[in-house]
C-alpha cells in the first residue's frame, strides 16, 4: 500500500469536521482568513506536526520532489477532491531553486503543477508572476510550471538575459538546456515602449549561450523598418567573447569606396584578448591593424597596438601615380605599485613612419597630426634594498618627423648612488663641514644610434652607432656662516669612455680634409670645483590699520657662486685645414662621442643669482574672519648671470630674467622669460667685446623673450567629469584638448561608456554648464639684431552643454604672425538614451574633413551604426 502523504493532511482536515461539513466536497472551495494557523505563516505544505508523521514512510512514485512553502496576504483555499490550493494576493511559493511571486498562485499536488497570474483591478493588470531561478528573474504574464519535471509554458515574459531585454508571446520551456519562444522581442532600452526592438517570429533559446531564430526585423520607436534578416543569432555568453567585427564603410577621393576596420576579435583568456582588423579599398589599397590590451590584477596591465598600411594614388600609368606605406607601433604597459615596490618596469612606446599621421587614412588623432615629435621608452628600475644603489635600464626613442631623424638609445644602463655621508654620527644630527661632506656617483652607459626613416629598422642604421660610458662622482658640503649665510663647497669628478675616436688629417691628392673613424678604447678625464654662498632676505610693508591690504611680503634670496675648471690640452691635436701649410686648426679626436668632447680652455667664472617672491596679507571680505588670507603677488622673479674670469673678451654672460605669476584665484597663469646680453653687435650683427651702452645702446640688449598666458574658466555648474563628457577620450599625448580632440573617439563605440544613465533638467532656471580654455604665446628674437617676433599665436577651446543630452565643443586658434586661424574643430553630441549621436567637423584648413556617428551605446549592438567621414585631401600633406 502507497501513501500519499498531502492527502493523508487532506483526509484527516476533512474528517475533523465531517459533523458539520457533511457536504463539504460539493461545495465551493473552503477559505480561510491569512490570519488563521494555516494562513500566512504556515511556510510547509507537508512539514510534520507529530511523532506519528515523524515514522519513516516510503515516499510514493510521483510525490512533490522537494519541500514547498508558500504564503499569502488575504487568502487560501483549498479543493480536496482536486488536491489543489489556492494562494491570493501577494502569493509567493517556494520550491527547491524556484521562488514563485504572483497574485494569485494554484498548486495541484497530485499533477506537480504550479500556475500562476496576476490580478484585475481599476488600475489594470498587477501582479504578475515573478520567477526566480538560480539567480535569474523573469516578469510573465501568466506561467505554468511542473514542479517535478521543470517544464514550463509562459506567456508574455519579459527577462534581461547577459544584457539584453527580451519580451516573448508564448515560451515553452522543455529542459534546462532548450526553450522554445515565439514572437521575441529583443533589446537593451530600458524605456516602456523601447527606442528600438529585434523582432524575431519564433526561436530557441539556449541559456548562457544562445538565442536562434527565423526571420528578424528591426523597429525603432514601434515603428517597423524595412531592415528584415531571413535569420537570427544573439550570443548570450557571460563576459567576453570572441565574435566578428563588423566594418564601417564609406569612399574616399584617392582611394575609392572602402571598408575599414572589420574583422574578429579574440577573446583569448581572462588575462588577454586581441583584435585583428583590416581596411579594403577599390583600388587596392589595403590595411591590416592588431590591437591587444591584457591585465594581471595587483600586477600590471597594458595594451599594444600595430598598425600598416599600403595606399595607392592616383591612376595606374598616369604621372601622379604613387604607392606608400606607413606604419605605426603603440604600447603601453603600466605595473601595479604593490606588487614589487623595490622593481618598476614600464613601457610608453609611440613609434612607426614620420609620414603616418598625415597619410593614414584610419588615424584621427588631431595632436598627433599637430605634434611633429614621436617619442618611446622602455624602463626597468631596481633598488637595492640595504644598499644606496639604485639601477635603470631604458631603451629610449626619439623622431622627428618633419626632419625624419630618429635617435635611439638601444640600451641605456645607469647605476647611480644615493648621497651617502661617510663622516655623520650614527645617531643625532649632523654638524659642521666634515659631518655634512656628502658624495654620490653616477655611471651611464649607452649604445646610441642616429638614423633616419630610409633606414629604420634595417642593417645600416647600425653602421653609425655609437657606444659611451661615462663615470661621474660629486662632492660636496654645507655649513653655517655668521648664522644667515649657507656656504656650500663642491667638487666634481668626470671620467668618460668611448670606443673609437676621429682622426683628421689633409689629402693633399683631392684637396680636401678627410676624416677616418679608428676602432679601439678612448678615454677623458676632467673635474672642476666650487663654492656657492646663499642667504635669505625677507623685507615686510605694513600699511595702515584699516587697509585692505594688512602688509605686503618680500623674500629676496640671493646666491653667489664661484667655480674653477682646469684646461685640459692633453685631449686635442692639430691638423691642416687646407693646402696652405700654415693654416693649422684644432681638434679633438673625442669630440663626436654621445657624451661630447672634453672641455677647452679655463674656465674660472662667478655667479650672480637672485631669486624674488613677493606676497600679500589681505583682509577677507566676511567679516567672521579674524586672520588675513595670504595671497601671492609674484610667485618668483629670478635674475642670474655670470662672469669668466680667465676670459680673454665677452667675459659676461648675458642676463637670463623670468617670471611668473597667476590672477583671479590661480585660473590665469602668466609666465614671462627675457635673454638681455650687456655687449652690442657690429654691423654685421656679431657680438662684440663692447659693452651695449658704450656702443650707443642701453644697458641691456634685448636677444630673445617669450610670454605665455593660461587662462581656465567655468560656469559654477560645471564640474570636471561633466565637462569632458562630450569629449573625446583624452589621447596619449596628454592634451587637455586645447588643439583639439580625437575625431575617432567619439565616433567609436568601443571607446565609449555604455552607461544609460537618463539625465534630467529643469524646465525653468536650468543652468548650461560650460567651460573655456585659453593659451596665449609670444616669442621675439634679437640675437642679430632682427628684432623680429618669431611665433604670436592665441589658442582656445570651450565645451557648453546645452541640455543634459546636447553637448557641444571646439578648439580653434589664431596666428597673429601669418594672420590666419590654426587648426579648427567643432563637436557636437546628442545623447539620444539608447542611442548617441556624433559630429566632428574641422570645416576649413588643409585637414578638411568631417566624422557623422549615429548607432546604439550598448556593446551588445555596437554594429547597428552609420558611421559616415570625408578624408581629408592627402595631396596637400
Amino acid at each position: 500500500m502507497q501513501l500519499n502523504l498531502p492527502k493523508i493532511l487532506f483526509t484527516l482536515f476533512f474528517i475533523s469536521f465531517a459533523g458539520q461539513f457533511a457536504s463539504a466536497q460539493n461545495t465551493p472551495p473552503i477559505t480561510t482568513s491569512s490570519t488563521d494557523t494555516i494562513g500566512k505563516n504556515e511556510k510547509s505544505l507537508v512539514q510534520p506536526k507529530d511523532s506519528v508523521q515523524l515514522d519513516s514512510v516510503i515516499r510514493p512514485k510521483g510525490a512533490i520532489e522537494a519541500i514547498v512553502s508558500h504564503s499569502a496576504d488575504s487568502t487560501q483555499s483549498y479543493n480536496l477532491d482536486r488536491s489543489l490550493m489556492t494562494l491570493y494576493y501577494n502569493a509567493e511559493v517556494d520550491y527547491g531553486n524556484i521562488n514563485i511571486k504572483a497574485g494569485i498562485i494554484t498548486i495541484n499536488s497530485e499533477t506537480n503543477m504550479v500556475m500562476a497570474r496576476g490580478i484585475i483591478d481599476s488600475t489594470g493588470y498587477i501582479q504578475r508572476p515573478i520567477v526566480v531561478q538560480d539567480g535569474q528573474e523573469s516578469t510573465h504574464d501568466s506561467i505554468k510550471l511542473n514542479t517535478k519535471t521543470e517544464k514550463a509554458l509562459a506567456w508574455g515574459t519579459l527577462s534581461e538575459i547577459t544584457g539584453l531585454d527580451t519580451k516573448t508571446g508564448i515560451m515553452k520551456k522543455v529542459n534546462d538546456s532548450t526553450i522554445y519562444v515565439s514572437n521575441i522581442s529583443i533589446t537593451t532600452s530600458k524605456k516602456p515602449i523601447p527606442d528600438y526592438e529585434i523582432r524575431v517570429d519564433k526561436g530557441k533559446l539556449v541559456p548562457d549561450k544562445k538565442i536562434v531564430g527565423g526571420k528578424s526585423q528591426f523597429i525603432i520607436a514601434e515603428v517597423p523598418t524595412p531592415l528584415i534578416l531571413p535569420f537570427s543569432y544573439f550570443p548570450l555568453t557571460q563576459g567576453r567573447t570572441s565574435g566578428i567585427i563588423m566594418p564601417s564603410y564609406g569612399s574616399t577621393r584617392e582611394q575609392g569606396f572602402y571598408l575599414q576596420n572589420g574583422g574578429y576579435y579574440l577573446a583569448l583568456n581572462e588575462y588577454f584578448d586581441l583584435a585583428l582588423m583590416g581596411d579594403v579599398y577599390t583600388n587596392g589599397s589595403w590595411g591590416i591593424n592588431a590591437q591587444s590590451n591584457y591585465k594581471v590584477r595587483y600586477k600590471f596591465n597594458g595594451s599594444f597596438g600595430f598598425r600598416y598600411e599600403n595606399l595607392y594614388n592616383g591612376i595606374r600609368g598616369l604621372d601622379d601615380y604613387n604607392r606608400s606605406s606607413n606604419y605605426n607601433i603603440r604600447w603601453s604597459h603600466s605595473q601595479d605599485g604593490k606588487s614589487n615596490p623595490n622593481a618598476r618596469f614600464s613601457a610608453s612606446v609611440n613609434l612607426g613612419s614620420s609620414t603616418y599621421y598625415r597619410q593614414s587614412l584610419n588615424e584621427y588623432n588631431s595632436n598627433s597630426f599637430l605634434n611633429n615629435t614621436l617619442s618611446s621608452s622602455i624602463s626597468y628600475q631596481r633598488r637595492f634594498v640595504g644598499t644606496p644603489f639604485n639601477l635603470t635600464s631604458s631603451m629610449t626613442h626619439s623622431q622627428n618627423t618633419n626632419t625624419e631623424s630618429i635617435i635611439m638609445s638601444l640600451p641605456s644602463l645607469q647605476v647611480s648612488m644615493d648621497r651617502i655621508y661617510p663622516f655623520a654620527p650614527k645617531i643625532g644630527a649632523k654638524k659642521g663641514m666634515l659631518q655634512n661632506l656628502g658624495t654620490t656617483y653616477n655611471f651611464k652607459g649607452d649604445y646610441r644610434i642616429n638614423t633616419t626613416d630610409e633606414f629604420f629598422f634595417k642593417s645600416e642604421m647600425f653602421e653609425t652607432a655609437q657606444t659611451g660610458m661615462q663615470h661621474d662622482a660629486n662632492l660636496s658640503t654645507s655649513t653655517k656662516l655668521f648664522k644667515h649665510f649657507t656656504l656650500s663647497p663642491n667638487a666634481r669628478y668626470k671620467e668618460v669612455w668611448y670606443f673609437d675616436k676621429v682622426n683628421k688629417y689633409y689629402d693633399d691628392t683631392t684637396d680636401e680634409v678627410v676624416t677616418d673613424t679608428i676602432k679601439g678604447f678612448n678615454a677623458f678625464r676632467e673635474y672642476n670645483a666650487g663654492a656657492s654662498i646663499s642667504t635669505t632676505i625677507y623685507g615686510d610693508f605694513v600699511f595702515k590699520k584699516g587697509s585692505k591690504i594688512e602688509a605686503i611680503r618680500h623674500t629676496m634670496r640671493p646666491s653667489v657662486s664661484y667655480s674653477y675648471r682646469p684646461d685640459f690640452p692633453q685631449y686635442y691635436e692639430e691638423y691642416q685645414y687646407s693646402d696652405d701649410p700654415t693654416d693649422i686648426r684644432e681638434y679633438s679626436p673625442l669630440e663626436n662621442g654621445i657624451y661630447g668632447g672634453p672641455s677647452r680652455g679655463i674656465s674660472n667664472s662667478l655667479g650672480l643669482s637672485v631669486n624674488n617672491i613677493f606676497e600679500a596679507k589681505v583682509r577677507s571680505k566676511d567679516s567672521t574672519e579674524t586672520e588675513a588670507q595670504k595671497i601671492s603677488l609674484l610667485k618668483t622673479l629670478s635674475l642670474s648671470t655670470n662672469y669668466n674670469m680667465a676670459a680673454d673678451t665677452l667675459k659676461w654672460s648675458p642676463l637670463n630674467m623670468s617670471a611668473g605669476t597667476a590672477f583671479f584665484k590661480d585660473k590665469m597663469a602668466v609666465n614671462l622669460r627675457a635673454t638681455m646680453d650687456p655687449y652690442g653687435l657690429d654691423v654685421n650683427g656679431r657680438r662684440i667685446d663692447r659693452f651695449n651702452i658704450d656702443n650707443g645702446g642701453s644697458l641691456f640688449r634685448l636677444t630673445n623673450a617669450g610670454l605665455t598666458m593660461n587662462y581656465s574658466i567655468k560656469s559654477k555648474s560645471s564640474k570636471n567629469e561633466s565637462n569632458q563628457n562630450n569629449s573625446a577620450a583624452r589621447d596619449d599625448t596628454g592634451s587637455d584638448g586645447i588643439f583639439g580632440e580625437d575625431l575617432r573617439a567619439t565616433n567609436d563605440p568601443r571607446n565609449q561608456d555604455n552607461s544609460e544613465e537618463n539625465k534630467t533638467s529643469k524646465i525653468y532656471n536650468s543652468t548650461m554648464p560650460w567651460s573655456v580654455r585659453f593659451a596665449y604665446a609670444m616669442n621675439y628674437s634679437n640675437t642679430i639684431g632682427q628684432n623680429e617676433i618669431t611665433s604670436h599665436s592665441l589658442m582656445f577651446s570651450g565645451d557648453i552643454e546645452l541640455t543634459p543630452k546636447w553637448q557641444m565643443g571646439f578648439s580653434s586658434g589664431y596666428d597673429f604672425k601669418n594672420h590666419g586661424f590654426t587648426y579648427t574643430q567643432l563637436r557636437f553630441n546628442r545623447d539620444l538614451d539608447s542611442w548617441r549621436m556624433s559630429f566632428n567637423w574641422v570645416p576649413f584648413g588643409p585637414r578638411t574633413t568631417y566624422n557623422f556617428y549615429i548607432g546604439i551605446k550598448s556593446g551588445v549592438f555596437s554594429d547597428v551604426k552609420y558611421d559616415k567621414r570625408k578624408q581629408p585631401d592627402r595631396r596637400l600633406f
